[in-house]
C-alpha cells in the first residue's frame, strides 16, 4: 500500500530563462531555479535551488533534466559546479557524454 504521507511528485514547467541564465519554475509562491554560466561551448551548471518546502518532489530532478536536454539540442558540454547536478549527472550514466 503506498504511503500517503509522501510527498506528491507533480509535473512542474520548467523555462529557459537565457537573460539570467538559469532554468526555472514556480511553484505556488516559490521560485525554484538551477543557474549556470555559459562559456566557451560549456554550461557550467553553478547552483541549484528549491525551497526547503518543496524539496523530495523531484523539482530539483526537473530542473537539471531541461537544462542537460538544453545543453544536449546545443551541443554544449557539461561542468557541474554544483553538487547536486554532479550527483544527478552521477547517477544518470546517459549525461555522462555531457561532461566536460
Amino acid at each position: 500500500m503506498p504511503d500517503s504521507s509522501a510527498p506528491k511528485i507533480q509535473p512542474v514547467t520548467v523555462l529557459h530563462n537565457a537573460a539570467q541564465q538559469r532554468f526555472e519554475c514556480r511553484v505556488g509562491q516559490h521560485l525554484c531555479v538551477a543557474d549556470y554560466r555559459l562559456a566557451d561551448g560549456v554550461m557550467a551548471l553553478t547552483h541549484t535551488e528549491v525551497h526547503p518546502s518543496l524539496q523530495g518532489r523531484g523539482i530539483a530532478a526537473a530542473l537539471i533534466a531541461a537544462a542537460l536536454d538544453h545543453a544536449r539540442a546545443q551541443g554544449l558540454k557539461i561542468d557541474p559546479q554544483c553538487s547536486y547536478a554532479a550527483t544527478y549527472m552521477q547517477r544518470h550514466p546517459q549525461t555522462h557524454s555531457l561532461r566536460i
